[in-house]
């Protein structure tokens, strides 16, 4: 606060009106000693806002991520809009064992007979509509599963993958270390958006399945990194 009134020459006063009047106004978001600009300000849309961003793309790495799954076997899906998509695309004809914590995940497979759906229970995180707490956590710890479907909020080679939401972290770790191999899902839209908690490295995922329009030079980047990297179109 004392910096600022020293740079444009006011009292510390007229400076703490000024920003509760920007604050008023949603410009900004008043924090102790100063301010941020209000899009900083954490905020986690709810899913149903969340499978209308990059919709398109979301349903293309869908259909992609299909041919992904084993012909039989054991298989863990994250939360996430893009993983909702992805489920509601799963064949009848295969007999899959799957493990989620996601409540659209469950309600889209419930009516697959040939699918044994097994819910990770929990808490319920009211916006993603996903158990995440230390009961999921330590039920996923238990788990072998031959392959992981997951999503991410931010990526990019030099950070890896990140999510704002401490709670996210353990759990995502978790499914990493059940999984024999891992596929990742995201859209450009996460691409160099990192955030501040990082769940995981680059070459600890297996595949990588995005969008057509992240940028060929992150592409290359992340397959330098090590693992496969799919672009569905």
């Amino acid at each position: 606060m004392a910096d600022l009134a020293r740079r444009f020459a006011v009292t510390t006063e007229t400076v703490r009106r000024d920003l509760s009047e920007l604050d008023r106004q949603r410009i900004l978001r008043r924090v102790h000693g100063g301010a941020v600009a209000y899009q900083q300000v954490r905020h986690e849309p709810k899913l149903t806002i969340r499978d209308t961003l990059h919709a398109v793309e979301k349903r293309k790495i869908a259909r992609r991520a299909v041919d992904e799954l084993p012909g039989e076997g054991t298989i863990l899906i994250d939360s996430g809009s893009t993983l909702g998509f992805f489920a509601a695309l799963l064949p009848d004809d295969r007999e899959l064992t799957v493990f989620t914590n996601s409540i659209p995940v469950i309600q889209s497979l419930s009516v697959r007979e040939a699918i044994e759906v097994n819910v990770i229970g929990g808490l319920l995180k009211r916006n993603t509509l996903a158990m995440v707490d230390g009961t999921s956590v330590d039920t996923v710890r238990d788990l072998t599963v031959d392959v992981l479907f997951i999503s991410t909020d931010g990526v990019s080679p030099e950070r890896g993958f990140t999510t704002p939401y401490r709670e996210e972290v353990a759990i995502k770790r978790a499914m990493i270390a059940a999984a024999r191999r891992v596929v990742m899902l995201f859209d450009n839209g996460k691409v160099g958006n990192d955030q501040v908690l990082r769940f995981a490295t680059v070459d600890e995922v297996d595949t990588i399945v995005t969008d057509d329009g992240v940028p060929a030079a992150t592409i290359e980047a992340l397959r330098a990194l090590g693992p496969q990297v799919i672009c569905a179109d």
